[in-house]
């Protein structure tokens, strides 16, 4: 993958580390305001063989420094490409997305080693260490784990993997290799996480366990996080705030103060989301009868 970058070439030419700082006081002066994430009236559309499909459709909702937003929505609604636009692959058809005041599509270079990802594959090297896994966003970077805060043991560790930074991934279960890849992700002390389904594809044991793990280091180290999910159970345990979209890519509900909500009545709260996952498709499936019968 090739991404543009049109950063200055002096900044380009800097060592790593004095890189990161240019960078890190751009993110900075441009996160003074609340918001962490910003969409605004976003459309993004794909060319196909027969013709173009919209993905997303108006797509507008912020999310605040320090906030634990789930987006949840059924399969073909815009998650994965919400996150590929996140991550400066997709450019918007239209509209405007901001991480930190900064366009990730135009400048994705301001955004080095402030933004990590957690896919729902662990994408591990199969032929680095548990340990070495975990340090490779630290060389991509350019820095030294010895002069850093907490290094990559210390969340291996927190994470419940102590005794096995030697171990491969072959020689890890599925749970443990996703313990890697949380780990790898925290590293580099990120501002911004985001979690594209990265518990979907483990048992409900093991899952609800390294869920638990993750909201509590991400809570406890004042990250952001974006968290896109399929699932309202998850969506309730984890959230200080959902976001429910519809197809193709809208928002139907944005739901705040969600563990105080699920405190008092945790069915009513199921429900709604149910309803609201509903009324998206039924918005899909009104919107195309609607063009159908526009046709000659």
């Amino acid at each position: 993958m090739q991404l543009e970058l049109t950063s200055a070439p002096e900044t380009l030419l800097m060592p790593p580390r004095e890189f990161l700082a240019v960078r890190a006081a751009e993110v900075s002066s441009g996160a003074r305001s609340n918001v962490a994430v910003s969409f605004s009236h976003v459309r993004k559309l794909f060319a196909n063989g027969r013709g173009v499909v919209e993905a997303i459709s108006d797509l507008s909702f912020d999310v605040k420094r320090g906030e634990y937003a789930c987006i949840l929505g059924r399969s073909g609604c815009g998650k994965s490409t919400t996150v590929n636009l996140l991550l400066g692959i997709n450019k918007p058809t239209s509209g405007r997305i901001s991480i930190f005041g900064i366009d990730p599509i135009v400048d994705f270079a301001k955004l080095r080693g402030h933004l990590a990802c957690i896919f729902q594959s662990d994408r591990l090297l199969p032929w680095r260490s548990a340990i070495d896994n975990v340090r490779l966003p630290l060389e991509i970077l350019g820095l030294d784990e010895r002069k850093l805060e907490v290094g990559p043991l210390h969340w291996l560790e927190c994470l419940g993997l102590r005794g096995f930074k030697h171990a491969y991934p072959v020689e890890l279960s599925g749970g443990m290799r996703q313990r890697v890849a949380l780990a790898r992700a925290l590293v580099s002390n990120p501002d911004l996480v985001i979690a594209d389904e990265a518990f979907a594809h483990l048992d409900e044991v093991t899952s609800k366990s390294l869920r638990a793990d993750f909201h509590r280091l991400a809570k406890e180290s004042g990250k952001t996080v974006i968290h896109i999910t399929h699932s309202i159970e998850e969506a309730i345990n984890l959230a200080d705030r959902i976001i429910v979209f519809g197809r193709p890519g809208h928002v139907v509900a944005d739901i705040d103060d969600i563990r105080l909500a699920a405190a008092d009545n945790r069915d009513e709260l199921r429900s709604r989301i149910r309803e609201h996952l509903e009324l998206g498709s039924s918005i899909e499936s009104t919107e195309r009868s609607d063009q159908a019968n526009e046709q000659p």
